[in-house]
């Protein structure tokens, strides 16, 4: 049992690995997250706005529905910044050594991702049904259409890359569960 450690704890304090994070299923598929989000912002900021060849003033590509181009490009900038937080905790997570500060931040993954999941899964319902009743009247010169194909169907992706992220991070809840469960049978005799 000298070589038994439990998850993470027993490593808290260790020296980071990059190769290690980063082959890691979690952070693999958060890094996923992240770029597509910066695919749904970017569609959206620079071609998800266009105008009548007789009009100056711009109109989202969305059925001229602002708040579908609002929508897509507040949630993408928050996604964004909430997946580089979450990787920053990530890398910090081997490092935090109480087993209920773990676990409270295990579960705030779990609570945010599942969040995401269903904000994109809104967002994909939403943004697909505005390009489909869009008229063609409105963007003649067929301007933008393929970065509105791609922010739909990168919401989609989104979709299932946050769900994904929802169940390893029940995964690593089960495994913070036992340690801790695992400190409370286990723990050394007081001297």
């Amino acid at each position: 049992m000298d070589g038994f450690q439990a998850y993470g704890a027993g490593k808290a304090g260790g020296a980071f690995d990059p190769l290690t994070f980063l082959r890691q299923p979690q952070t693999v598929v958060r890094v996923l997250c992240w770029l597509f989000s910066i695919v749904i912002l970017g569609c959206v900021t620079n071609e998800g706005y266009v105008n009548r060849p007789n009009e100056v003033e711009e109109f989202c590509i969305f059925n001229r529905n602002q708040i579908a181009c609002n929508y897509a490009v507040s949630m993408g900038t928050l996604c964004l910044l909430c997946c580089t937080t979450f990787l920053a905790l990530d890398v910090y997570f081997p490092q935090i050594s109480g087993v209920k500060d773990r676990k409270k931040a295990v579960m705030a993954d779990i609570g945010v991702s599942a969040f995401w999941s269903l904000v994109w899964f809104v967002g994909f319902c939403f943004l697909a049904n505005q390009w489909q009743v869009s008229k063609e009247d409105d963007n003649p010169l067929n301007e933008g259409a393929d970065a509105a194909r791609a922010t739909i169907l990168f919401c989609f992706f989104s979709v299932f890359t946050w769900g994904g992220l929802t169940l390893l991070s029940l995964e690593r809840l089960k495994r913070v569960s036992f340690e801790e469960e695992y400190n409370k049978l286990f723990s050394p005799p007081l001297a």
